[in-house]
């Protein structure tokens, strides 16, 4: 039984996703599709490619991922199939696949060339779903495209660290469904540049000096409940994604706030780290 996942940019609203999941249920001999996300920001590649990053590992190996997100072929926009990690990613090279693969090596990567055989208005349902149904009957990447060495890169994913090797500067590249601001300064390199110094994080006008493991960590339960600094507090903290997270303890963005209303940030907002 393939495992077919879908990461899009179409929402819920429309017959997008239905269209896509009924040409891979007639396409492909007894999927199980597994919806990653749906709500993906239009044409936000680096939102998606965060999301799917974080998921696709806990997939059987042998897993297919559609990629719907700014799919869109162009001259400046091939599409792509990538062996990695024992799964496949199918998608634009509008610069996911870099961010998917990090510093490690792809096993296979061929950019797609099957579009001159049939319609590609629809790339997702014409395209997309046609290499996974080929994937799943353990076709090979040579058959549907060309092999290729370069892709494109997330430029924003990769926070910069100035000369003297004491500051960081990062950018928000996540917001998640809690209000939490989620940054591309990851535990890695928070520990290389920091060499266990103290260190101010700068979000706006709001100041943390203290990265918690959990959120829970940032609670002091031997005080009574009613005395706690519980409810509202800010909070910085390595997700389990390992990036460096802003949060507001039990947050609700639909009543209380959240770390991104409450702090003022969104998508792209500059994040700095100051080493002492």
């Amino acid at each position: 039984m393939p495992i077919v996942t879908l990461m899009t940019d179409f929402g819920n609203k429309d017959y997008a996703v239905a269209a896509v999941k009924g040409a891979i249920l007639s396409t492909v001999e007894k999927p199980e599709i597994i919806d990653i996300s749906h709500e993906i920001a239009p044409y936000n590649p680096t939102q998606a490619a965060y999301v799917l990053k974080n998921a696709y590992r806990t997939f059987p190996k042998g897993s297919i991922h559609i990629i719907g997100v700014a799919s869109e072929k162009t001259p400046e926009t091939q599409h792509l199939a990538m062996q990695f990690d024992g799964h496949y990613f199918i998608g634009a090279d509008n610069g996911i696949f870099s961010m998917i693969t990090g510093d490690l090596k792809y096993d296979k990567m061929v950019a797609i060339n099957i579009h001159d055989n049939m319609p590609a208005t629809y790339p997702v349902l014409e395209v997309f779903v046609w290499v996974a149904a080929h994937l799943s009957r353990n076709g090979t990447l040579e058959v549907v495209g060309q092999p290729v060495n370069k892709i494109k890169e997330l430029k924003e994913l990769r926070p910069v660290v100035n000369p003297k090797g004491d500051q960081i500067l990062g950018a928000v590249i996540y917001l998640d469904n809690y209000g939490n601001v989620i940054t591309n300064i990851t535990r890695k390199i928070f520990r290389e540049v920091g060499k266990s110094r103290s260190f101010t994080i700068f979000a706006r006008n709001v100041k943390f000096k203290k990265v918690y493991e959990t959120y829970s960590e940032a609670i002091d339960f031997s005080i009574p409940k009613e005395k706690r600094e519980e409810d509202g507090k800010k909070i910085a903290l390595f997700n389990d994604a390992d990036h460096l997270e802003l949060a507001i303890y039990k947050s609700n963005p639909q009543t209380v706030g959240s770390a991104q209303s409450l702090f003022g940030l969104e998508y792209r907002e500059t994040i700095t780290v100051k080493f002492d």
